[in-house]
């Protein structure tokens, strides 16, 4: 592991890629091919179902899960939303009982996210104005704040196994979860760019945060390189399956674990990012945020969440917030909680970078 002015140097690099990729404007206008199946159903499905329980715990509200699951799919008519063959979750579901207001970027780098670029105290007191927001706009639905670090960052420099990434020492990682811990019940995402190394070998290594009840995963296909292309020079991809691999082995640590549901954040802002989506399984034990992760000006973003997040339903929504970056063109204004809400689906998890 290098040390941290040598990571600095790196994540500057990668803070540039990011600027070309993932701060790319959500302009594309592709769409992805549908897969070949449907996920199994349960919930809102019209059937009957049986009940699901953790070893410990009662069942959820079956009943106001349902009510909650409609009122995020406002008032849409043509049976995308909600989507209506999904497991109802385990107990200790956060979806879509609250919805998820985070910081996201690499305490290695201001250039990454608000995560990184004030010091915790502002950051945090900034990141509760924002959930204020949201408890003001949506007084029903309780705020669960969170912090959203890269784990693994896509970088410029090969390393010494060519795979163009960084993993972050645990001591940066253990640095993340005391900041979360200054403030009472907040969780932590922990997210990966594999660049050219690949999901299956990275995700394992955080297992020893993942098993903890207030951790939950973030990955991100933009950074997820085939073929041996550089990251930065395109946009990478995930195939459902290897989403599947993911929700499969937090599936497995949930109920080894006997934890409540993960969430499954998989960012996108174009058709190519996630391919075979309707093979996208669910699992009572994970919850999965199909997030919005493009940047722009309002009518651009609503456009590729149009595209890319109504049209291809998987179970729950996203949506992020770049405070530079979607002031770039006119008409110069970041989207607010209410113009959010006014989507459909209204977000269960909004991230600011």
């Amino acid at each position: 592991m290098k040390n941290a002015k040598q990571l600095t140097l790196m994540l500057a690099v990668t803070a540039s890629i990011a600027f070309f990729t993932g701060c790319v404007d959500s302009s594309s206008k592709v769409k992805a091919k549908s897969g070949a199946k449907d996920s199994t159903a349960t919930a809102n499905s019209g059937v009957e179902v049986e009940e699901v329980s953790a070893p410990t715990g009662q069942p959820i509200d079956t009943a106001l899960y349902n009510k909650k699951l409609k009122e995020l799919a406002n008032g849409d008519t043509t049976g995308k939303w909600p989507v209506k063959k999904q497991p109802y979750p385990l107990p200790g579901a956060i979806l879509p009982f609250k919805r998820v207001v985070t910081y996201y970027g690499n305490l290695y780098s201001k250039r990454m996210g608000a995560l990184g670029e004030y010091a915790p105290k502002e950051m945090l007191r900034m990141l509760y104005s924002e959930v204020a927001k949201w408890e003001k706009i949506d007084p029903k639905t309780p705020v669960q704040p969170a912090l959203h670090y890269i784990a693994v960052v896509a970088a410029g420099d090969p390393g010494k196994d060519g795979k163009y990434r960084n993993r972050m020492p645990d001591k940066q990682i253990d640095s993340v979860f005391k900041i979360a811990a200054m403030k009472k019940d907040m969780i932590v995402f922990l997210d990966i760019q594999v660049s050219l190394s690949t999901i299956r070998e990275e995700l394992p290594r955080l297992e020893k945060y993942l098993i903890r009840p207030n951790v939950h995963l973030g990955i991100d296909p933009e950074f997820s390189m085939k073929g041996g292309v550089l990251p930065g020079r395109k946009i990478g991809t995930y195939d459902a399956s290897e989403i599947n691999y993911v929700s499969d082995y937090l599936a497995k640590l949930v109920r080894d674990n006997k934890l409540p549901p993960k969430i499954f954040v998989v960012h996108r802002f174009t058709g190519k990012m996630v391919t075979n989506y309707k093979n996208i399984k669910l699992r009572p034990e994970v919850q999965i945020v199909m997030h919005m992760d493009g940047w722009g000006e309002p009518e651009l973003k609503m456009g590729t969440h149009r595209y890319f997040i109504y049209n291809e339903p998987v179970q729950f929504s996203g949506f992020k917030i770049f405070y530079k970056n979607d002031l770039k063109k006119a008409p110069n204004r970041l989207m607010t909680p209410a113009d959010l809400m006014k989507l459909k689906p209204q977000p269960s998890y909004i991230q600011y970078q």
